[in-house]
Protein backbone atom coordinates (compact mmCIF):
# COMPACT_ATOMS: atom_id res chain seq x y z
CA UNK A 1 0.00 0.00 0.00
CA UNK A 2 0.70 3.87 -0.89
CA UNK A 3 0.84 6.25 1.77
CA UNK A 4 -2.41 7.33 -0.18
CA UNK A 5 -3.91 3.99 0.64
CA UNK A 6 -2.87 3.78 4.11
CA UNK A 7 -3.87 7.61 4.85
CA UNK A 8 -7.19 7.27 3.48
CA UNK A 9 -8.18 4.17 5.09
CA UNK A 10 -6.67 5.39 8.44
CA UNK A 11 -8.56 8.43 7.89
CA UNK A 12 -11.85 6.25 7.39
CA UNK A 13 -11.17 3.82 10.48
CA UNK A 14 -10.90 7.63 12.38
CA UNK A 15 -14.09 9.33 11.39
CA UNK A 16 -16.02 6.41 12.73
CA UNK A 17 -14.68 7.42 16.19
CA UNK A 18 -14.59 10.90 15.91
CA UNK A 19 -18.37 11.63 14.96
CA UNK A 20 -19.64 9.99 18.00
CA UNK A 21 -16.28 11.43 20.32
CA UNK A 22 -15.95 13.81 23.00
CA UNK A 23 -13.50 15.51 21.42
CA UNK A 24 -15.61 16.54 18.37
CA UNK A 25 -18.99 17.23 20.46
CA UNK A 26 -21.57 16.84 18.11
CA UNK A 27 -24.48 17.88 20.70
CA UNK A 28 -23.17 21.77 20.66
CA UNK A 29 -22.51 21.46 17.30
CA UNK A 30 -25.56 20.39 15.83
CA UNK A 31 -27.07 23.00 18.69
CA UNK A 32 -25.50 25.69 16.83
CA UNK A 33 -21.87 26.03 18.40
CA UNK A 34 -19.37 26.77 15.78
CA UNK A 35 -16.48 24.54 15.36
CA UNK A 36 -14.13 27.43 14.62
CA UNK A 37 -11.57 28.57 16.75
CA UNK A 38 -9.85 31.93 18.82
CA UNK A 39 -7.19 31.57 16.48
CA UNK A 40 -8.56 31.62 12.97
CA UNK A 41 -11.88 33.73 13.43
CA UNK A 42 -10.27 37.31 13.57
CA UNK A 43 -8.67 35.42 10.32
CA UNK A 44 -11.66 35.18 8.73
CA UNK A 45 -12.87 38.24 8.70
CA UNK A 46 -16.66 38.89 6.74
CA UNK A 47 -17.37 35.76 4.91
CA UNK A 48 -20.57 37.23 3.71
CA UNK A 49 -21.10 36.25 0.04
CA UNK A 50 -17.39 35.00 -0.52
CA UNK A 51 -16.26 31.55 -2.21
CA UNK A 52 -13.82 29.72 0.32
CA UNK A 53 -12.26 26.24 -0.30
CA UNK A 54 -11.52 24.12 2.67
CA UNK A 55 -9.08 21.57 2.37
CA UNK A 56 -8.60 18.58 3.94
CA UNK A 57 -11.95 18.92 5.67
CA UNK A 58 -12.45 16.03 7.72
CA UNK A 59 -16.47 15.14 8.16
CA UNK A 60 -17.18 19.09 7.69
CA UNK A 61 -17.87 20.66 10.61
CA UNK A 62 -15.61 23.53 9.82
CA UNK A 63 -16.61 23.98 6.33
CA UNK A 64 -20.21 23.83 7.96
CA UNK A 65 -19.23 26.69 10.29
CA UNK A 66 -17.54 28.58 7.61
CA UNK A 67 -21.04 28.49 5.20
CA UNK A 68 -23.15 29.49 8.32
CA UNK A 69 -21.24 32.42 8.64
CA UNK A 70 -22.18 33.44 5.06
CA UNK A 71 -19.52 31.58 2.79
CA UNK A 72 -20.30 29.50 -0.40
CA UNK A 73 -17.96 26.42 0.59
CA UNK A 74 -16.52 23.74 -1.70
CA UNK A 75 -15.00 21.29 0.98
CA UNK A 76 -12.31 18.56 0.08
CA UNK A 77 -11.11 15.60 2.15
CA UNK A 78 -9.44 12.26 1.02
CA UNK A 79 -11.28 9.99 3.13
CA UNK A 80 -14.99 8.73 1.51
CA UNK A 81 -16.22 7.73 4.87
CA UNK A 82 -15.33 11.91 6.25
CA UNK A 83 -16.71 13.25 3.12
CA UNK A 84 -19.99 10.95 3.13
CA UNK A 85 -20.46 11.80 6.76
CA UNK A 86 -20.16 15.69 5.72
CA UNK A 87 -22.83 15.38 3.36
CA UNK A 88 -25.04 13.92 5.70
CA UNK A 89 -24.41 16.25 9.19
CA UNK A 90 -24.63 19.30 6.22
CA UNK A 91 -28.06 18.31 4.96
CA UNK A 92 -29.00 17.56 9.04
CA UNK A 93 -27.96 21.22 9.59
CA UNK A 94 -30.26 22.34 6.69
CA UNK A 95 -26.71 24.17 5.31
CA UNK A 96 -25.28 23.99 1.70
CA UNK A 97 -22.06 22.66 1.03
CA UNK A 98 -20.05 21.45 -1.81
CA UNK A 99 -17.89 18.48 -0.46
CA UNK A 100 -15.34 16.65 -2.57
CA UNK A 101 -13.89 13.23 -2.36
CA UNK A 102 -10.15 14.22 -3.77
CA UNK A 103 -6.41 14.29 -2.94
CA UNK A 104 -6.06 17.73 -2.37
CA UNK A 105 -2.66 17.21 -5.00
CA UNK A 106 -4.65 15.52 -7.30
CA UNK A 107 -3.44 17.92 -10.91
CA UNK A 108 -7.13 18.79 -11.70
CA UNK A 109 -8.69 19.55 -8.52
CA UNK A 110 -11.36 21.70 -9.33
CA UNK A 111 -9.64 22.93 -12.34
CA UNK A 112 -10.26 26.37 -13.76
CA UNK A 113 -12.23 27.36 -10.82
CA UNK A 114 -10.98 30.10 -8.30
CA UNK A 115 -12.07 31.19 -4.97
CA UNK A 116 -11.99 34.27 -2.75
CA UNK A 117 -10.25 32.34 0.07
CA UNK A 118 -8.42 28.83 0.62
CA UNK A 119 -8.69 27.54 4.36
CA UNK A 120 -6.76 24.37 6.05
CA UNK A 121 -6.20 24.15 9.46
CA UNK A 122 -4.47 21.35 12.25
CA UNK A 123 -3.16 18.81 11.26
CA UNK A 124 -3.54 19.23 7.67
CA UNK A 125 0.28 19.31 5.61
CA UNK A 126 2.23 16.86 7.59
CA UNK A 127 -0.24 14.12 5.34
CA UNK A 128 1.27 16.11 2.33
CA UNK A 129 4.91 14.70 0.95
CA UNK A 130 5.45 17.89 -0.59
CA UNK A 131 4.94 21.07 -0.57
CA UNK A 132 5.70 22.56 -3.79
CA UNK A 133 2.11 21.26 -5.18
CA UNK A 134 0.24 22.38 -2.26
CA UNK A 135 0.98 25.81 -2.68
CA UNK A 136 0.44 25.82 -6.30
CA UNK A 137 -2.36 24.63 -6.06
CA UNK A 138 -3.73 27.36 -3.44
CA UNK A 139 -2.03 29.85 -6.19
CA UNK A 140 -3.60 28.21 -9.04
CA UNK A 141 -7.35 28.51 -7.02
CA UNK A 142 -7.06 31.90 -5.76
CA UNK A 143 -8.24 34.54 -7.16
CA UNK A 144 -6.49 38.02 -7.58
CA UNK A 145 -6.66 39.50 -4.26
CA UNK A 146 -7.83 36.33 -3.04
CA UNK A 147 -6.24 35.00 0.46
CA UNK A 148 -5.23 32.00 1.80
CA UNK A 149 -5.96 31.04 5.83
CA UNK A 150 -3.61 28.34 7.14
CA UNK A 151 -3.51 27.45 10.62
CA UNK A 152 -1.50 24.40 11.65
CA UNK A 153 0.18 22.96 14.37
CA UNK A 154 3.84 23.94 14.83
CA UNK A 155 6.69 21.74 13.54
CA UNK A 156 8.33 21.78 16.88
CA UNK A 157 5.96 20.00 18.19
CA UNK A 158 6.47 17.15 15.07
CA UNK A 159 10.36 16.37 16.73
CA UNK A 160 8.34 14.47 19.99
CA UNK A 161 7.16 10.75 20.05
CA UNK A 162 3.74 10.05 20.11
CA UNK A 163 3.76 10.10 24.39
CA UNK A 164 5.64 13.47 23.82
CA UNK A 165 8.09 13.20 26.12
CA UNK A 166 11.08 12.68 23.79
CA UNK A 167 12.47 14.29 20.41
CA UNK A 168 13.34 11.82 18.69
CA UNK A 169 12.13 12.78 14.76
CA UNK A 170 13.92 15.34 12.85
CA UNK A 171 13.21 18.73 12.27
CA UNK A 172 13.03 18.64 8.50
CA UNK A 173 11.87 16.59 6.05
CA UNK A 174 14.23 14.02 5.26
CA UNK A 175 12.04 10.96 4.99
CA UNK A 176 8.71 9.46 5.45
CA UNK A 177 7.78 8.63 9.10
CA UNK A 178 5.45 5.66 9.61
CA UNK A 179 4.01 4.65 12.67
CA UNK A 180 0.65 3.82 13.84
CA UNK A 181 -0.89 5.25 17.21
CA UNK A 182 -5.02 5.90 18.54
CA UNK A 183 -6.73 8.50 17.31
CA UNK A 184 -6.29 12.11 19.29
CA UNK A 185 -10.13 11.97 19.64
CA UNK A 186 -9.89 9.13 21.59
CA UNK A 187 -6.75 8.23 23.13
CA UNK A 188 -7.81 4.51 24.13
CA UNK A 189 -9.23 3.56 20.99
CA UNK A 190 -7.21 1.04 18.63
CA UNK A 191 -4.07 1.78 16.74
CA UNK A 192 -4.64 3.16 13.61
CA UNK A 193 -1.08 3.05 11.20
CA UNK A 194 -0.50 6.39 9.65
CA UNK A 195 2.34 8.18 7.20
CA UNK A 196 3.21 11.54 7.61
CA UNK A 197 6.16 14.19 6.81
CA UNK A 198 7.85 17.18 8.56
CA UNK A 199 7.56 20.10 6.72
CA UNK A 200 10.34 22.98 8.85
CA UNK A 201 9.01 26.83 8.29
CA UNK A 202 11.77 27.18 5.40
CA UNK A 203 9.61 24.89 3.52
CA UNK A 204 6.15 26.13 4.36
CA UNK A 205 7.38 29.89 3.53
CA UNK A 206 9.57 29.10 0.51
CA UNK A 207 6.64 26.88 -0.66
CA UNK A 208 4.31 29.86 -0.55
CA UNK A 209 6.89 32.51 -1.58
CA UNK A 210 8.04 30.63 -4.68
CA UNK A 211 4.19 31.24 -5.85
CA UNK A 212 3.98 34.56 -5.77
CA UNK A 213 1.84 34.52 -2.72
CA UNK A 214 2.35 37.98 -0.42
CA UNK A 215 2.94 36.77 3.22
CA UNK A 216 0.74 39.29 4.96
CA UNK A 217 0.31 37.71 8.27
CA UNK A 218 2.69 35.00 10.61
CA UNK A 219 1.79 34.49 14.73
CA UNK A 220 3.10 32.03 16.40
CA UNK A 221 1.01 30.60 19.75
CA UNK A 222 1.96 29.22 23.22
CA UNK A 223 -1.13 26.73 23.51
CA UNK A 224 -3.60 24.52 21.61
CA UNK A 225 -7.00 24.75 21.04
CA UNK A 226 -7.30 21.60 21.06
CA UNK A 227 -6.52 18.55 23.86
CA UNK A 228 -5.40 16.51 21.24
CA UNK A 229 -1.78 15.84 22.30
CA UNK A 230 -0.83 13.36 24.94
CA UNK A 231 -0.05 14.91 28.15
CA UNK A 232 -2.01 17.79 27.86
CA UNK A 233 -4.05 19.71 30.94
CA UNK A 234 -6.47 22.95 30.61
CA UNK A 235 -4.92 26.32 30.52
CA UNK A 236 -7.56 28.49 30.31
CA UNK A 237 -11.10 28.74 28.38
CA UNK A 238 -10.41 27.08 25.05
CA UNK A 239 -6.64 26.26 25.44
CA UNK A 240 -4.17 23.33 26.28
CA UNK A 241 -0.89 22.85 27.06
CA UNK A 242 1.26 19.91 27.38
CA UNK A 243 1.84 19.64 31.51
CA UNK A 244 5.72 18.80 31.09
CA UNK A 245 6.29 21.75 29.20
CA UNK A 246 3.40 24.14 30.02
CA UNK A 247 3.82 27.40 27.52
CA UNK A 248 7.04 27.36 26.59
CA UNK A 249 6.38 25.47 23.57
CA UNK A 250 4.85 26.71 20.66
CA UNK A 251 2.22 24.91 19.72
CA UNK A 252 0.27 26.47 16.60
CA UNK A 253 1.10 29.23 14.07
CA UNK A 254 -0.81 31.05 11.42
CA UNK A 255 0.07 32.67 8.33
CA UNK A 256 -2.12 34.60 6.20
CA UNK A 257 -1.13 34.82 2.22
CA UNK A 258 -2.34 36.72 -0.05
CA UNK A 259 -2.61 36.58 -4.05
Amino acid sequence: MDHLDINREGWNRRTAIHIDSDFYDMPSFLAGKTSLKEIELPLLGDLEGKTVLHLQCHFGQDSISLAKMGAQVTAVDLSPDAIAQAEVLAEQMGVHVEFICSDVLAQSLLDGRQFDMVFASYGTIPWLPDLKPWARLIHQRLKVSGRLVFVEFHPVLDLFDDDMEKMVYSYFNVSPIQSQISSYAQKDSEDIPYVVWNHPFGEILSALLEQGLRIAHFQEYDFSPYPCFRGMIPAGEGRYVIERFGHNLPYCFSIVAEK
